[in-house]
């Protein structure tokens, strides 16, 4: 990726990201991801290093900065390891933000745990039944005094398994679709939540996913985030601020795996001399390096947009889309240079592949990601 085209700021947390990256996260990816065990260690040293908080200010533990900072971020920790940095992104990205935006000083003893990583949170939206139609959650919050009840179950959530506390998804509201949204804080400790087993998955083997569920839990008036029917437009804030993360992750991740396939075809020798001198071998690469480099610029270009206070939705939704595919695409093409050593389970090229797929469901799916696009290009 051109790294002349950041600023000094930038390039420096890019430099020392990736040494950490490469002396915490690359030696242990293989590992974390074959155990199926989210590296919890992560959080506290990240958020000891001040890379937890940011994007997030400083009154409030963070570290400063803004959205170039944190797809810098991100991009990095996913190519050491897109499960280990899919846990830190929900974390930050989703559940801190939802806290920072939408809460108030209130909520911001929680919040300045979580950025020092001393308290880990998880993002509760999908439902069996709920995906990409908001409308269709079916948990509800009940209002009885000065609390809420809340009953329901959430699926496939990340951190689930280990998070101390959740901003949950709830219709108020039934009867109002969308307007009956709200967002709530809820702390694990809370009577009547409760976690599943760690889920099965295809891939993001070092992330931890599981179900949810809220029988009668009790929570205060207070742990409402934002206005009561507000959720609706407060989670699609959260959601379209998260598909620049989600572009990041898939450079990242297609970097690595560039690296690898560049890396194997120079050692692996056929027919005399190595794979790389074959012109087939050297333009795929070449491909590779150009797509992750549009994706890489795509991106930049929506977090410099959200940095400047303008208008990002539709850039958010191009790169997220051009990213998540390339990325995909760029695992597939690594996979195929590596040949049967790819394929074999101790490959980092397998990971990648296993990984990359997932980047186009979460954050709004590809066709969402058109359909978005679209909608600006026709109005």
């Amino acid at each position: 990726m051109t790294d002349a085209l950041l600023r000094d700021d930038e390039a420096e947390l890019q430099r020392q990201v990736r040494a950490f990256v490469e002396r915490e996260v690359i030696p242990h990816a293989s590992r974390w991801d074959q155990e199926e065990r989210y590296p919890r260690e992560l959080f506290e040293k990240l958020g000891a290093l001040g890379w937890l908080g940011t994007a997030f200010p400083e009154s409030v533990g963070g570290s400063g900065g803004g959205s170039v900072l944190y797809a810098i971020l991100c991009s990095e920790l996913a190519r050491g390891s897109a499960g280990a940095a899919l846990g830190i992104y929900v974390h930050t990205a989703l559940a801190c933000s939802a806290l920072l935006h939408l809460g108030d000083k209130s909520h911001h003893e929680v919040l300045s745990a979580a950025l020092r990583g001393t308290a880990v949170g998880c993002w509760a939206y999908a439902e069996p039944g709920a995906g990409a139609d908001v409308s269709s959650v079916s948990t509800r919050a009940r209002r009885d005094g000065d609390e809420y009840v809340v009953d329901g179950s959430k699926l496939y959530i990340t951190n689930a398994p280990f998070a101390d506390f959740m901003v949950v998804v709830a219709s108020t509201a039934p009867d109002q679709g969308l307007k009956g949204m709200s967002l709530f804080l809820v702390e694990r400790t809370r009577e009547g939540v409760s976690t599943g087993k760690p889920m099965k998955k295809l891939g993001m083997g070092a992330s931890e996913m599981s179900e949810i569920v809220f029988d009668g839990c009790r929570v205060p008036v207070s742990n409402r985030l934002g206005e009561e029917g507000s959720g609706f437009l407060a989670a699609m804030k959260v959601l379209v601020l998260g598909r620049i993360a989600a572009a990041s992750f898939g450079v990242g991740l297609g970097r690595a795996a560039l690296e690898n396939a560049a890396a194997y075809t120079r050692e692996r020798v056929q027919f005399g001399a190595p794979l790389v001198k074959q012109q087939f071998v050297r333009f795929t690469l070449a491909d590779m390096a150009t797509r992750l480099e549009a994706a890489w610029q795509l991106t930049l270009a929506a977090a410099r947009l959200v940095d400047a206070g303008k208008p990002f939705d539709k850039e958010a939704s191009m790169a997220k889309l051009f990213a998540s595919e390339t990325a995909t695409w760029a695992c597939e093409r690594s996979l195929h240079l590596c040949g049967a050593q790819g394929y074999m389970s101790e490959s980092p090229a397998q990971r990648f592949y296993r990984d990359c797929k997932v980047l186009e469901l979460g954050e709004g799916t590809s066709e969402i990601q058109r359909e978005t696009i679209a909608r600006y290009l026709v109005k």
